[in-house]
């Protein structure tokens, strides 16, 4: 007769000085959810200046991962799947210690990986009903996520939404490497290594604090498209160092074809500089594809070494007496 396999729920609450919120934000979980044996609440505390991690404890929260210092909510995110691994977690959801997001919605939000029909599952907000939003800040949200959309393959409307749900396999594969937000990175990862991805609508709570994120929404912007660019070169650098590089070679075969049909027509007279100019952009043009060829090859190699680390995160799975 096979053994009973017992599911594990663990909410993951990244929180940096959320002192204030986190009482509501952990009032607000739910005790029980379909589908699960167990639920755990585990707080990261990303070097919290008032006392968040004894408030957790205070609230009955067993598990506490403390930074000494701030190191930013993309590491709190990373050292919160580690840990929640570590727990023996089968499902992972990610909220924030603002009570931004209903506790009441994580079962929705868990149900398509308990039905096995999703690795990850992304809560989307209605952005039109989000009242605290500006029109601009709508239009930024809306063409983010559409940018995330054609970089990952994900058909996902709401790309910066952190309220999560990862799946044991999901969470093994994933590796952050922005020290600012994990939402794109991990939507951008999510497509590249084809995991199935779903979405939930989701309602958010009434703002109860300014956003530490996005304090500027220019500099959210800029960061956001560095963390676009990035993820790109890192899965796909033979694709975006090539195009440069054909770009560069094309370009100077065009000039160096204008010097040689004016050196011609006009008897080896003029026109050196864009002989010189042809030069340099070949030059550059080959440099660039022979540095895709490495970086394809450096991809190649840290796929493996991915595929190692989801290997030893997931090395527990094999031993039921182990969790």
């Amino acid at each position: 007769m096979a053994d009973f396999v017992k599911m594990k729920l663990v909410i993951q609450i990244p929180c940096f000085n959320e002192a204030a919120t986190l009482p509501a934000a952990l009032a607000d979980l739910p005790r029980q959810v379909a589908g699960f044996d167990e639920i755990e609440v585990l707080v990261i505390d990303d070097g919290s200046r008032d006392g968040s991690a004894d408030v957790a404890r205070a609230h009955g929260v067993r598990h506490i991962v403390r930074f000494p210092a701030n190191r930013g909510l993309a590491a709190a995110f990373r050292a919160g799947l580690d840990a929640a691994l570590d727990l023996g977690a089968d499902v992972i959801v990610n909220t924030d210690g603002d009570n931004q997001y209903p506790g009441s919605a994580i079962a929705e939000l868990v149900r398509p990986i308990v039905e096995g029909r999703a690795d990850l599952v992304v809560g989307v907000r209605d952005m039109d009903a989000i009242r605290e939003f500006s029109p601009l800040k709508k239009r930024l949200q809306r063409f983010g996520s559409w940018v995330v959309r054609r970089f990952s393959g994900l058909q996902v409307s709401d790309a910066t939404s952190g309220f999560r749900a990862f799946s044991r396999r999901a969470a093994a594969r994933l590796n952050v490497l922005s020290r600012y937000t994990y939402t794109l990175e991990t939507l951008i990862q999510a497509g590249r290594e084809n995991l199935a991805v779903a979405t939930a609508p989701i309602r958010t709570n009434p703002p109860t604090r300014e956003s530490r994120l996005i304090r500027s929404t220019w500099r959210y912007v800029g960061r956001s498209a560095v963390t676009i660019v990035r993820m790109f070169l890192i899965y796909e650098p033979l694709k975006a160092l090539g195009a440069v590089a054909a770009t560069l070679l094309g370009l100077g075969s065009l000039i160096g074809l204008r010097f040689l049909y004016y050196y011609l027509a006009a008897r080896g007279q003029g026109h050196v500089q864009s002989l010189i100019l042809a030069a340099i952009l070949t030059i550059i043009g080959f440099q660039t594809a022979v540095l895709g060829v490495l970086a394809d090859l450096s991809a190649a190699n840290r796929q493996l070494m991915e595929d190692l680390l989801a290997r030893a995160r997931n090395r527990n799975d094999r031993d039921p007496h182990s969790r």
